[in-house]
Order: structure tokens, then C-alpha cells, then sequence
């Protein structure tokens, strides 16, 4: 397709407050800065805070993406403009000469009804001898008189030829009241005898060859009988090897089991299909199933991967399904440094802050651009999520500063906006207990071992303490059990503390060694621990790496 396809800038799989936020501020500050298109996307389902605070700027939620693998829409489609079932083969063969193609597509009412190609063009030529193909394809007079370059001069073109075969008059008229029948088309020259006894015979259709001038009388007669007249300047056997030229090509095309694929699919899919059908081409669609253009095998090669930029987040284990087949420009991340790789050197900005949104706020100061209020709004929102209100350890005073200076310009009060916002957040009676126990849930690997962990934060001791339940029946089920060692952390976000919740004995002695703690029962409460990327995750990596 022409042009650019938009940058997609986009979170990790369970986006939270800050990946959307950020993702959101950072295609605005992009498309203001290069003048190009970049698109918030998200991998994954958004939770109510995070709803919460879009629904509170007026701000729509990005689009879902599952998948950034690349897709039919990101190969260069050739737009092979669709045809009428009803024009000539030799229609065909000049627009497939002209547009160097070899299969024309057959649309109505911008549905693909067929395909033409080549070989089925041959095939019209060298199967077809049947001297009533023509009435048979109900042929209009139209393509008649265009494929023998000819003039109607009696008769209305636009009907069509539908009853009758196909005969060259070359005998005395004795002889051809033998062999016309009712309806024939009648090939002959500018005997007017021959003539005269054609319509008398109830030709459909007389042509004169060679340009043979045509009598009063023979006209009237022929209007009278209902006998078209069509004169050519062509000899008798070149009218003989033309006029099968004029048989509409919805005859002779393919209509059943064609092989069309959507604009939506994905390139692995229709490789093997492609592979095993030996057509030169292939028909694309949209969602709608409206034909939009044709591919190769050779668009596959000039494919292009999808680009797109990563926020809060550079574990490929986070990343949006097909990542590694994305061609990936920058990276902006607050996180400790995982397992995306890169096939070239990209931009990548990692800084030791509570938040992706305070390194994209510095952005906008140092391309001297200031935020409008509602993005303002959405990067003051992500900051106070991911700080829970300054209080994590993970905080820094340039994080602080520039929330404040943010909430100024979104006219917010941050601590009031904030508990609001953790309050709509930790709404979880609607949830299932699968929907609450994914809702933040990351996972990590450190020397070939995997483990996962979840959180919840919570300004309600009593909500911890329900969810706490569920999660520990949950946490013991098939599927979780199935992804390994996990950890739950349930965050009090006024006590500043959590209570962690341990998958299986490993989970536990991995936990009694990070912290020094003794784990009875299925948890333990941690003081003073309420950040899972800075305080947590560290400690689980350095007990194992022990």
C-alpha cells in the first residue's frame, strides 16, 4: 500500500496506569515533534484505574493490539482494479497486456465474484469449439461488434446473443436453408441472396464481412424479422477466429473455491497456503470482505515488519505477541534491563525513576514543548500510580517534582485526584478471581528459572483481606501451577506494606532467603515492602542467583 504505516507505540501485556498513559503522551509528543503518525496502542485489557483516569480526562482508550507479527496490510497489495463479468475475453487480454498481470479479478458491487487469468483465456481459444458457446455465455452484441471492430446497422447493441450457434454461410442459399436454424448468428459476405435467405430463415444475427454495403430492402426486412445486422471491415476467417474474443469472461472464470485472503492476516499463516496452491496470484480482503487488491509470493519478500516503540517495559516476556518480528525504533523504560533484543541499534532511554511518564514529561521539557492539560492530566495520573502517591520506595524528587508541575497544569489536586483514583482502582467486587489475580501480573527470568508475580494495591485493609482469600484458593488451581513458581503481593498502600503470597514451598524458601523471614502458612507480611519492581523482584533474583 502507499505511503508510511503509523509508528505504534505501545505497553506491556497487562498495561497499567503508566504504559497506557505514557504510550499516549509519547505518540502526542512524537507526532508534534516529526510531523509523522504515531498510534497508542495496548497489548492487553485496561483495569479501572487506569479506566478511570481516561474516562476523567475525556481521553479514548487505545486500541487493543494483540499481535504486532507482520500482517498481509504490511505488504505492498497491488491494487489490480476489479472488472465486470460482462466484458469481452478481449477486454481482458488488453487490460492484463497493459497492467502486465496475469489474473484479473471479477467484482460486483465490490464483492469478488471470480478470477480470469491467462490460461483460462487459452483455454477459451483452444478447448472451446462449440458453435453455441457464445449463445451459451449469453454474449452481448455489444462485445461482438467491439471484437470484430465492426458497426451495428440494424438492431439494438445492447441486447445479447442467447439462443443459437455460431455459422459461416459459405454455401448457395439452397444449401444453407439446411443448416439455419431459429436464432443463429450468421457469419457471410455481400451476396444478397445469401443474405435475403438468412433473415428469411430467422437469423438472430447476420455479419457482413468485409464491410459489404447493406441494402434498403435487407434492413427492413431484418428490423421486420428481428435480425440484428452488424458489418466488419475483417475478412470471413478473421471474423471466425475474433468473434469467440467477444464472450464475456464471467463464462470462462473460476467462482468456486477461490483462495482470498484478509488484509488482517497474518504473513506465517498464509505462507503455507500460498506454498501449496500454485496460483500466481492471490485476492485480498478487507473486514468486510470487500476485494481491495492482489498479492505474490514475491510481495512476501518486500514484507514490512510493523514499527513500533516499547514503553515501561523491555522484557520480552511482557511484550506484545509477535514482538520479535517488529521492527523496533526506541525503547523508554524504568525498569531494570530484560530480554527484548534488537536486530539494529535503537534509541533506547532507561533512567532509575518511579515512572516511564516522568522520563517522557522530561522529554517534552527538553524538546520545549509543554503538555496540554489533558495529556498533563494522564502523566500526572501515571506518576501517582506508579510512586502510590510518593510513597514507594521507588520515588525519586524529580518524580515528585514533576508530578506537581503536571497536576498545576491539568488544574489537579494530586493527593485528592490520587486516592479517587486507587479508590475506583481497587473496585474488584465485579471481578473474577482470574481477572483480579492477572490484573498486574509480570513475569521474570534470572538464569534460566521463570517465576511470576502479581499485585494488588489497595487503600482498604478489608478488601486485601477478601482478595487474599480468593487468591490463595486461585493460586493452588492447574493453570497457575503450570506457569511455575508465583508470588502475590497485596500492597497497602497507607501502611506501606504488603502481604505476600507464596505458589508452593519453593516460592517460600525463595522468599526465607531473600528477606531473612520465616514463612508459615501460605504468606507472610513484609513492612515497608510495596514495590515489586525495586524491592521485590531484586531480592527473589539475588535469592536465586544464591
Amino acid at each position: 500500500m502507499a505511503g508510511k504505516t503509523p509508528v505504534l507505540v505501545i505497553g506491556h501485556k497487562n498495561p497499567d496506569t503508566d504504559s497506557v498513559c505514557s504510550a499516549l503522551a509519547y505518540a502526542r509528543l512524537k507526532t508534534q515533534i516529526t510531523g509523522e503518525e504515531y498510534i497508542a496502542k495496548r497489548a492487553g485489557h485496561l483495569n479501572e484505574e487506569t479506566q478511570y483516569v481516561l474516562d476523567k480526562f475525556g481521553v479514548k482508550a487505545p486500541e487493543y493490539l494483540k499481535d504486532v507479527s507482520t500482517q498481509v496490510k504490511d505488504i505492498e497489495i497491488r491494487e489490480t482494479k476489479g472488472v465486470s463479468g460482462d466484458i469481452s475475453i478481449k477486454d481482458a487480454w488488453a487490460l492484463m497486456k497493459e497492467q502486465n498481470v496475469v489474473t484479473l479479478p471479477v467484482v460486483e458491487k465490490e464483492k469478488l465474484i471470480g478470477l480470469i487469468t491467462i490460461s483460462d483465456i487459452a483455454k477459451s481459444y483452444m478447448e472451446v469449439y462449440d458453435s453455441d458457446v457464445l449463445s451459451a455465455a449469453k454474449t452481448g452484441y455489444k462485445n461482438i461488434v467491439a471484437a470484430l471492430e465492426g458497426s451495428v446497422e440494424v438492431g439494438d447493441e445492447n441486447e445479447c446473443f442467447d439462443s443459437g450457434k455460431v455459422i459461416i454461410a459459405a454455401a448457395n442459399p439452397d444449401m444453407m436453408e439446411n443448416f439455419i436454424d431459429r436464432g443463429d448468428l450468421v457469419i457471410l459476405g455481400n451476396r444478397y441472396e445469401a443474405q435475403l435467405c438468412a433473415i428469411e430463415m430467422n437469423a438472430g444475427c447476420i455479419v457482413l464481412c468485409e464491410g459489404a454495403k447493406v441494402s434498403l430492402t435487407i434492413k427492413k426486412l431484418a428490423a421486420e424479422k428481428g435480425c440484428m445486422i452488424i458489418s466488419t471491415p475483417f475478412d470471413t476467417f478473421t471474423v471466425a477466429r475474433f468473434i469467440n474474443q467477444s464472450i464475456p469472461i464471467r463464462f470462462f472464470m473460476k467462482s468456486a473455491g477461490l483462495i482470498t485472503f484478509h488484509e488482517d492476516d497474518f504473513i506465517d499463516n498464509i505462507q503455507e497456503v500460498m506454498a501449496k496452491k500454485r496460483f500466481r496470484d492471490f485476492p485480498i480482503l478487507d473486514k468486510d470482505d470487500r476485494y481491495i487488491g492482489m498479492i505474490s509470493r514475491r510481495n512476501l519478500l518486500g514484507a514490512n515488519r510493523k514499527r513500533v516503540i516499547l514503553v515501561d517495559h523491555n522484557e520480552r516476556s511482557q511484550a506484545v505477541a509477535g514482538i520479535e518480528e517488529a521492527q523496533i525504533l526506541e525503547i523508554i523504560d524504568h525498569h531494570r534491563l530484560g530480554t527484548i533484543e534488537t536486530i539494529s541499534p535503537v534509541y533506547f532511554r532507561n533512567q532509575p525513576l518511579g515512572c516511564t511518564a516522568t522520563i517522557i514529561y522530561q522529554m517534552y521539557k527538553e524538546n520545549s514543548i509543554v503538555p496540554d492539560a489533558q495529556t498533563a492530566g494522564l502523566l500526572c495520573a501515571a506518576i501517582l500510580s506508579d510512586t502510590l502517591i510518593y510513597r514507594s520506595p521507588t520515588c525519586t524528587p524529580f518524580d515528585r517534582e514533576s508530578a506537581k508541575e503536571l497536576a498545576e497544569l491539568a488544574n489537579l489536586n494530586d493527593e485528592e485526584f490520587a486516592k479517587n483514583m486507587f479508590k475506583a482502582g481497587s473496585n474488584l467486587s465485579s471481578k473474577s478471581v482470574k481477572e483480579i489475580f492477572y490484573q498486574d501480573f509480570k513475569r521474570f527470568t534470572v538464569n534460566d528459572i521463570s517465576f511470576g508475580v502479581g499485585q494488588i494495591n489497595s487503600m482498604s485493609e478489608e478488601e486485601l483481606t477478601d482478595i487474599k482469600e480468593k487468591v490463595l484458593e486461585y493460586i493452588s488451581t492447574e493453570n497457575v501451577v503450570e506457569t511455575g513458581t508465583v508470588f502475590f503481593m497485596l500492597t497497602n498502600i497507607m501502611t506501606e506494606s504488603s502481604e505476600l503470597i507464596c505458589s508452593d514451598e519453593k516460592a517460600k524458601d525463595i522468599i526465607s532467603t531473600a528477606f531473612n523471614v520465616n514463612v508459615s502458612g501460605d504468606s507472610v507480611k513484609l513492612k515497608g515492602i510495596v514495590s515489586r519492581k525495586k524491592q521485590l523482584v531484586p531480592a527473589i533474583m539475588e535469592a536465586l542467583q544464591q
